[in-house]
């Protein structure tokens, strides 16, 4: 059996005033919410790829992004583009405010369908699926105590 290639990404975890969290909703071979995020492009850093998602996701200008610190990372083997990766990914904290999102700016939206500010009583909530598993727990954690030391690896 041989072992998926390797595909780098950066994803964000994106707070605005009220602590409402940003997720995309996908549909890629069924319907989820996700953090905003992608793949790295080559001799780029995971920084970088997280303000270039947004932007192309999502038509936020990097000026009005307030990029923190790497919260967590993932690694997860599943299909992209019709292959099988092994997709490890970093998740950086970032603060939004909701007027800076503009998906008519977006130059790349892929397969994303809708975004929505969520609460977290409404992510604890929900019956939809989303993705990264751990995020409401993740989120609760930095509210209440602060970044981590070092990153959470989810499941």
């Amino acid at each position: 059996m041989t072992t998926p290639p390797l595909r780098e990404a950066a994803r964000v975890i994106a707070l605005d005033d009220a602590q409402r969290v940003l997720l995309l909703r996908y549909h890629d071979g069924g319907s989820y919410w996700a953090t905003p995020g992608g793949s790295l492009e080559a001799g780029e850093d995971h920084a970088a790829a997280v303000l270039r998602e947004l932007s192309e996701e999502l038509g936020v200008d990097e000026k009005n992004v307030v990029l923190g610190m790497q919260l967590a990372q993932r690694s997860k083997e599943h299909p992209v583009g019709g292959r099988n990766v092994r997709q490890v990914e970093q998740y950086f904290l970032a603060h939004l405010a909701r007027e800076d999102v503009d998906p008519a700016r977006a130059t790349q939206p892929d397969n994303i369908r809708a975004h929505r500010w969520w609460t977290l009583q409404e992510l604890r909530d929900t019956s939809e699926t989303i993705y990264p598993l751990g995020l409401l727990d993740l989120i609760t954690e930095v509210l209440a105590n602060g970044v981590p030391d070092r990153p959470i690896v989810l499941r």
